[in-house]
């Protein structure tokens, strides 16, 4: 019963705790290696709407911090890049229609199967200076979005951006008050409406300087502005910027919705 004596006795357990300490060190890294991955993979993804490329979007990531704000990283696309030309074409999406209104029979409102016209250029809209003037200053309405993007859809125009801060996408708060926030969900869909990038640090939001994207986009696609803001500190910041907001400012008005 030899055999059996030597059965008797436990076999040492083979983890030490410093094994267990290294374990856990492996797998925090992992953890933080995925972690960093999917933080550049959105903000490649955010990047790419604005219509800038992959190969310079990844170059100019690579040569910041890893942390690098959304800022920094704009910064550095605006010195060293060029955006490219989107393309609009919406096959299938549902035409916007202003609430409690119809198009008329006689006049049927363009559909999304309807060639753009040639000759125009693209389109890029201030959406929160545009409905807040919908809204008379007091209220967001997205409604107001929602004709202005109408106006240049009904004479053939596809190649439309609509900018709003990203915050806008939250619930309403009383002293930010929206109307017919579903609109923004439904332009979102058809990849009219892209939205800036905002944030929260300790508790106060931190927002993206959304009027450089309006301009750096329209003035990268030869485009139009649409808005009543004059952008004056963009106008002394880029010689080429004043220039291009002097020619390129499309002022509007509402009236009756239209």
């Amino acid at each position: 019963m030899i055999v059996k004596g030597i059965c008797t006795h436990e076999i040492p357990h083979t983890y030490s705790p410093e094994t267990t300490e290294e374990r856990e060190h492996t797998r925090s890294q992992s953890a933080s290696t995925m972690d960093r991955q999917q933080q550049q993979h959105a903000k490649v993804e955010r990047f790419l709407k604005l219509g800038y490329s992959h190969s310079d979007i990844l170059r100019v990531l690579d040569s910041l911090r890893h942390d690098a704000q959304t800022n920094d990283i704009l910064e550095e696309l605006i010195k060293t890049c060029h955006t490219q030309k989107w393309d609009k074409s919406v096959p299938n999406s549902p035409k916007l229609v202003p609430r409690g209104c119809s198009p008329s029979p006689s006049q049927p409102r363009p559909g999304p199967d309807r060639e753009p016209t040639a000759g125009f250029r693209p389109v890029v809209i201030d959406g929160s200076n545009v409905a807040m003037s919908h809204g008379d200053k007091k209220v967001f309405s997205c409604q107001g979005l929602q004709l202005a993007v109408n106006w240049f859809w009904d004479k053939g125009l596809r190649d439309i951006t609509v900018f709003v801060p990203l915050w806008r996408k939250e619930q309403p708060r009383p002293d930010a008050p929206m109307t017919d926030q579903h609109i923004l969900h439904q332009l979102e869909r058809r990849k009219i409406l892209v939205y800036t990038p905002s944030r929260c640090v300790n508790g106060k939001r931190v927002v993206c300087y959304d009027d450089r994207y309006i301009v750096k986009l329209a003035c990268d696609s030869d485009g139009i502005i649409v808005s009543n803001d004059n952008y004056r500190d963009l106008q002394t910041e880029n010689p080429q910027w004043k220039k291009f907001i002097e020619d390129r400012l499309l002022m509007y008005s509402f009236a009756n919705d239209k």
